[in-house]
């Protein structure tokens, strides 16, 4: 049995896996400038139904398909493994786009381009050769990282026991984005002595079990439950150290290029609300009686707001692309110092998208008016989205690395949400 009917999110039952081979062969992207092209000719077909698809909130597994055979999740992929090897700049404006038009896609495909930078810089030779080919072919990865209940996000209980040639892990996994849909569940546990390791679980591996249970208010469609993990058996060849991207002596960029995907998601969304607010205004909300104008959009206080609202859009875009280039030299030259300056850089850029997200999401309906508010529309889903996407990390912090950085010289933790 294999996902391919329609189902609303939030059931609570278990989802078999995807369909594979999927019925359309994915393409191979070859350069940034294909992957940009396609990723905005992607996103203008997303955004034609995204207000009644998220309103319907059944899985966009159509879509989904739509989005991972066109080759984009696999542009991250070396060249050096036939991948199209586009720098982490281009990566951002692809997430922008796909996130303007429907965040909770967006978000679904972003564990996956982590672990591929988990597998670029953690994977023998060997285990690159295989997932990179697999993700080639077009698997898409989700995810098995996150546990309830524990102290911090990073007092991790779920345990991997080395049986022979593989190992065994039974826990209990919550925030599972992409896991619904996925062919691979990476999945995040320690040893014996506390080391975290990522192993590839195939997504039809016996007892492996992913639950329908989503239930936020946003992101609503990225089905980002439960995985149930009983004695579950991964190959030691699809075990891969992710603690060596977290050695302070020679640490790669795996948090930044983390924090880097969820804040380019959390610009895209700002920018389609933004765009949606132009839309609205110009077309359909009315003068206010003192502006002494025919049409809202000659109103000096919209044009004020929205004017510093776009202003903050560029200063975004333009954080993202220096953050994309400081982790492309961090990739290519992994120091602790290459590293801090990629961390930093997309700290600052998660700051700004962060906040505007959320001011421009909520703008939306004081710039728009009442009329904004009818369901009929569902532009609430762009707050709702963005409110709950930049819930991952607390900005407040971000400020404080940032500024502890230029003080004192002092690099920033290294984990994936920092």
């Amino acid at each position: 049995m294999s996902l391919s009917n329609p189902f609303v999110v939030g059931s609570g039952l278990p989802v078999p896996p995807p369909q594979w081979p999927r019925t359309t062969p994915t393409a191979r992207i070859e350069t940034d400038a294909e992957a940009i092209r396609i990723a905005q000719d992607l996103a203008s077909h997303l955004k034609q139904n995204a207000a009644a698809r998220e309103q319907s909130n059944v899985f966009p597994l159509e879509e989904l398909d739509l989005y991972s055979t066109s080759g984009l999740w696999g542009i991250t992929v070396p060249r050096s493994y036939g991948g199209a090897g586009v720098s982490y700049s281009t990566l951002g404006k692809v997430v922008q786009a796909i996130a303007a038009a429907d965040g909770a896609l967006a978000q679904i495909a972003q564990n996956h381009w982590a672990a591929v930078a988990v597998i670029a810089s953690c994977g023998t030779e060997s285990q690159k050769a295989e997932l990179f080919g697999l993700i080639l072919d077009g698997k898409r990865c989700g995810n098995a990282f996150s546990e309830r209940g524990n102290k911090t996000v990073t007092d991790l209980k779920t345990q991997l026991v080395r049986e022979g040639d593989h190992v065994s892990i039974t826990s209990k996994k919550y925030y599972c984005t992409g896991a619904l849909a996925a062919d691979l569940v990476p999945i995040v546990a320690v040893d014996d002595q506390g080391v975290a390791w990522l192993a590839i679980a195939d997504r039809n591996t016996e007892g492996l079990t992913v639950l329908n249970d989503w239930s936020a208010f946003g992101q609503r469609q990225t089905g980002s439950g439960t995985v149930l993990l009983e004695n579950v058996k991964v190959p030691l060849t699809r075990v891969l150290p992710a603690w060596k991207a977290y050695l302070p002596d020679n640490p790669r960029p795996d948090s930044a290029i983390s924090q880097f995907i969820q804040a380019s998601i959390d610009g895209g969304i700002a920018q389609g609300a933004l765009e949606e607010t132009v839309s609205f205004v110009n077309t359909r909300t009315r003068a206010w009686i003192d502006s002494h104008q025919d049409h809202a959009h000659e109103d000096p206080y919209t044009r004020h707001i929205l004017g510093g609202l776009f202003a903050r859009l560029s200063a975004c875009r333009a954080l993202l692309y220096v953050a994309g280039q400081t982790i492309d030299a961090a990739v290519a030259h992994p120091t602790p110092d290459t590293v801090a300056s990629a961390q930093i850089a997309t700290a600052e850029a998660k700051i700004f998208t962060t906040e505007l997200a959320i001011d421009a999401t909520n703008r939306l309906f004081e710039l728009a008016g009442t009329a904004a508010t009818d369901t009929r529309y569902n532009l609430d889903r762009y707050w709702r989205n963005a409110r709950t996407h930049t819930l991952h990390d607390p900005v407040r912090w971000k400020y404080a690395i940032v500024g502890d950085y230029y003080l004192n010289g002092t690099f920033p933790p290294l984990h994936a949400w920092s």
